[in-house]
Order: C-alpha cells, then structure tokens, then sequence
C-alpha cells in the first residue's frame, strides 16, 4: 500500500530563487492574507509500497525568513486567525490534556522550533522542562530514529497547529523510526498508551485499505484519532477511511464582510471517497452520503496552501529554513485533534458525535475538489458532502 503524508506547502524550487535573500515577511504579508498558489514540489521523494511518502510543500512564492522582528507578524495565518476563525475558547480551555502527534523519522530541532513559533505569537512557553513537550520513539523511549528534513517540516506543522488552537495543551511527539505503515501504527499505539492523551494526530495516509488489517493502530475508544482525507482530490485514504477515526478534509479559508468575519468554501483538493472494505459510522446514515460503507471525510478545516499558516522549521531541507507558509490535510488534521482536546469530551464520545451535533459546526456549501461519480462525493454542498465533511467548527460544540 502506497502511504502519502497530508502536509501540502505550496511552489516549486526554481533556480532563481538561489538569488533571493531571506527576507523578513511580516510587514509584507501580514498573517491571514491570502496569497495567490504557485507551483508545488515534494519535499520526499516517492516512497516504495507499504510506506509513507512525506509529501511537504514549501510555498515558494513567499520567500522563507529566518527570523521575524518581535512586532511583525510571519506570512500565513497565526493563533488568533485560526482562534477567530472557529470561534474557539482557545485561552480558556485545554488545560491539563495532552494531543498527540505521530510522525516518522526525527526532527532533531522540533522543540526548539515549538519555543519559536510560540514566542513569536505570544503563545506560553510549552519545553521538556516544564512538563509541557514530550518528545519519544515508537517504543516510549528517546533512541530516535534518523534525522529527515521533509519529515521535519510535517513535524513542525503539526506541533505549530496545537500550538495555535490548543496553547494550554501538552504535546506529544512520538516519532515512528521509519515511514513504514507499521511502524505509523505502533508509534499511534504508544501515543495512545501514555496517560494524559486525549486525542491523536495522523498527517499522513495511502490507499483505501481494510480495518481487518491495520484497525488495531487505531481503535482507541476514549482517545479522538484524526487523518488527514487527503490532497489529491476524490479518491478514498486510510487510515482517514478507517471505521475508527474522524477523516479530516480541507477548506480555502478567507476573511470576509459577514457576521462571521471569515468565508470558506472546499478546497480543490480535499481528499474524499467511499471506502469498499469498512464499515459506515452510524451517525453517517441520515446524511445521504451515497457511501454504502465508510464515507470521508466527517469534518474539515483550513487546507489550502492559497490560504496556508505560518510554520517555523529550522532543519534545512532543499534550501529552506525558518518561517514558512503551509497547507494540505495536514495543517486540517493536527487543527481538528486539538479541537477535540479543547473540548475535553473524548472519553465519553466517539467519532459519530459531531454527526448527532453538526448545527455546531460552519456549514460549507460551495467549492469542489473535481469530478466524481456522485455529485456530493467531490461537491460541497448543504450538509455532508465528501470534501469538507459536516462543515468546519463553530466552537467546540460538534466535538
């Protein structure tokens, strides 16, 4: 089974950009503007089957900054767009629950990189010291697996997303010493082994497969497990087909002059689909999914890298290092996750819930991510539809 990690940054390393200097971004790009997508390239190269290939993005179209100036804000949006933008009690809530975050490979540099981004944005300060950052191999352990600069990158975009929706939150990083799909699965196996976790982050995802198979990484009742739908567009993934997780789609994400302050529509490409093997969420049957089994994604949340978040990473990787701008299913995953722990309701609660409360969730009703053979499949549209889900959070309600 060909796995694809769901970090999707955008534009593609020209030769020109040799020439460009790293330049300060904040008074260019003030956070939550929307810029227009270049071209994209991968930060991984394609990974044999039965393995994860990390597909991180770098928008080249926004130069990267080593550093920003203590009053200027990075390129992409920061914690109190994506707070707003969800009408999240982000200030308030999370205090005392851990979100997990399952990689592969080591970033060596992530916890530094986490104190970063979060006094950049005015964020707590979450270390090992303080008891906050907790950082292991897929054994429990700290004999971390080899260092891989596009694996790096997913690491700090998911460690920055906790960070902006969930700061009261403890992290978990728990490092898979390669990108097999076992080795995935044991490392979400130990997250959901360590006291404290509340909800589990998958950026990454392959071809639709069986439960029978692989369920047991992640059937954790009590724990809220997510994966990325996808970004290539129509066309079931596992494990976010899995009968056991909430298939996290993506959305373009954009001020606008309504009561709400922000608009968003599906974006082009949101993984979603039919499953063929597993088995449909309960909560599902009143939708009209047009699935006969599982059907994703459930929810989504900001994905296009037109309208990406601010990330810093400083494990070089094909010439970049420092502030960058991302996108993909990954930043919509580890988002979701944390919205879950904000809520502090998974241990009562399973993955039909946001089902039973989607008047607690932004409906999203324009957008597609191509053609399919049913329209809702890859259409947004009133109610569920395969893209975008049941919708994007309200508060914390559906969660």
């Amino acid at each position: 089974m060909q796995l694809r990690s769901r970090a999707r940054l955008f534009g593609t390393v020209v030769t020109a950009l040799a020439a460009i200097p790293l330049a300060v971004l904040g008074t260019a790009a003030p956070s939550g503007a929307a810029a227009s997508a270049g071209a994209t390239a991968h930060s991984c190269a394609t990974a044999k089957a039965g393995f994860a290939s990390c597909k991180a993005l770098v928008r080249t179209d926004v130069v990267a900054a080593k550093s920003v100036a203590p009053n200027a804000t990075p390129s992409g949006y920061g914690p109190s767009s994506l707070q707003s933008a969800y009408n999240l009690p982000s200030a308030t809530a999370g205090s005392g629950r851990t979100v997990a975050i399952v990689d592969a490979y080591d970033d060596p540099t992530a916890e530094a990189d986490l104190a970063v981004y979060r006094s950049q944005f005015g964020l707590p300060a979450c270390t090992t010291a303080n008891g906050c950052f907790k950082k292991i191999d897929q054994n429990g352990g700290t004999t971390y697996p080899r260092k891989d600069g596009g694996w790096a990158q997913e690491i700090s975009l998911d460690l920055d997303m906790v960070s902006a929706i969930c700061p009261n939150c403890h992290i978990l990083l728990v490092e898979a010493k390669s990108s097999s799909f076992a080795n995935l699965g044991a490392a979400v196996n130990r997250a959901a082994a360590t006291p404290g976790v509340v909800a589990i982050s998958n950026s990454y995802g392959g071809s639709d497969a069986s439960d029978a198979s692989y369920g047991s990484y992640y059937n954790h009742p009590g724990i809220a497990v997510t994966a990325s739908s996808g970004d290539a567009g129509y066309g079931a993934s596992y494990p976010a087909s899995s009968h056991y997780v909430t298939a996290v789609g993506g959305t373009t994400l954009n001020t606008a002059s309504n009561s709400r302050g922000w608009s968003e529509t599906a974006w082009s490409g949101a993984g979603s689909g039919c499953s063929a093997y597993n088995t449909a969420l309960s909560g599902a049957a009143s939708f009209a999914t047009g699935c006969a089994k599982r059907a994703e994604a459930d929810v989504s949340a900001v994905a296009n890298p037109s309208t990406g978040v601010a990330v810093y990473d400083s494990t070089a990787y094909q010439g970049y290092v420092g502030w960058m701008v991302f996108g993909g299913t990954s930043v919509s995953s580890p988002v979701i996750a944390s919205v879950y722990a904000l809520a502090g309701n998974t241990g009562s609660i399973d993955n039909n819930y946001p089902y039973t409360h989607a008047s607690s969730l932004w409906d999203v009703t324009s957008g597609s991510n191509g053609s399919c053979p049913t329209t809702q499949w890859c259409n947004a549209r009133t109610g569920w539809d395969g893209p975008t889900g049941l919708g994007t959070p309200n508060g914390i309600g559906a969660f």
